[in-house]
């Protein structure tokens, strides 16, 4: 009953301005109506990345809880891990709407909010009361009048740190200006430099666009193994528009969705021959099929936002558990022993 109820839901909100709709979504979590089957796990699906234990590897990508306002219902959502934010020092607005666009044909969407939050005063005091169980990170962001983008970073990481599992380093947003300039290798390094410095004991991740050359991943790679950081998430969202047939196709913006699938899993199986360091998989994942191939490209776990939209909120725990029958078929006792087993196919 629940998930008919989901599905009509879905499609009332694509009725409707898409930013219109995600606030909606995110409301309609605090209702009974919300489809939260609790935990999704087995023996196959528990893992472990950066030293945090994931009830399965099925994690939900920053952006979609933005001000960590439904922390407490998507942990019961089937995910094994969730990342809020972008969070920067100060609130900021973000861009002016429209800034969301819906790519039906392609099954994608293409943003550009430009790191609208609440800032991290408020997201930190809604994350201090959060409940525990699965593990939950926050995305460090940068605000667009910074004078020193790189210490936003910081500032948001040491003010957070003492109620998140992990911390995620976003310089791969294309939607502000020039913060793509910081993945080059200088920049990049000083940067990590200053966020590890007050993580304390705080896994840091860092999140990369999959629009690099093999010469931006090389130097990324060894940055981030120089700097020690506990994972890369690969990837954030890309600037490509080849092969697109949606009306919104040309809108500025970070294309995210369908589309993205292939060239993030490229991505990924380069870092797996680049960096002794624990990737996760994002970008296009609506199925455990596709999931799979993320894990089996290189990736230790993996998250998805843009599926939900067209999917519904339980794609979460479907994929989840798919995913377990997947490993159990080809003979895989757990996630680690299928992460980058297919790396060459990609290659």
């Amino acid at each position: 009953m629940k998930r008919a109820i989901e599905q009509f839901g879905v499609a009332a909100l694509r009725r409707l301005d898409p930013e219109t709709a995600h606030g909606l979504a995110l409301k309609a979590l605090h209702t009974p109506l919300a489809h939260l089957p609790g935990p999704v796990t087995s023996a196959r699906l528990r893992c472990q990345i950066a030293g945090l234990s994931l009830p399965n590897p099925v994690g939900l990508a920053a952006g979609f809880d933005k001000n960590a306002t439904a922390t407490a219902p998507l942990s019961r959502a089937g995910f094994g891990w969730i990342e809020v934010g972008a969070a920067t020092p100060l609130p900021q607005p973000g861009n002016p709407r429209p800034r969301l666009f819906r790519l039906s044909e392609d099954k994608a969407a293409i943003n550009r909010f430009g790191f609208n939050n609440d800032g991290m005063e408020a997201i930190t005091r809604r994350l201090s009361k959060r409940p525990r169980g699965v593990p939950v990170g926050l995305n460090l962001g940068a605000n667009k009048d910074s004078a020193n983008r790189a210490e936003d970073f910081a500032r948001v990481l040491a003010h957070a740190a003492p109620h998140i599992d992990f911390a995620t380093v976003n310089v791969s947003s294309p939607n502000t200006e020039k913060l793509r300039d910081l993945q080059g290798p200088m920049a990049l390094a000083a940067l990590l430099d200053g966020v590890m410095q007050v993580r304390g004991k705080v896994p840091v991740f860092l999140k990369i666009a999959p629009d690099l050359t093999d010469q931006d991943l090389a130097d990324i790679a060894k940055v981030a193994t120089d700097a020690r950081i506990a994972a890369i998430i690969a990837t954030n969202t890309t600037l490509d528009r080849a092969g697109l047939n949606s009306t919104h196709a040309q809108e500025k913006g970070g294309l995210s969705g369908q589309p993205l699938f292939e060239k993030s899993t490229r991505v990924l199986a380069k870092l797996h021959n680049l960096a002794n360091i624990p990737l996760i998989g994002v970008g296009g994942i609506s199925s455990a099929e596709q999931a799979y191939a993320k894990i089996c490209a290189g990736a230790s776990a993996v998250q998805l936002y843009t599926g939900l939209v067209y999917g519904g909120l339980s794609l979460a725990a479907t994929i989840a558990r798919d995913l377990d029958t997947l490993l159990e078929r080809d003979g895989h006792a757990s996630i680690a022993a299928a992460t980058g087993t297919k790396a060459k196919d990609w290659l």
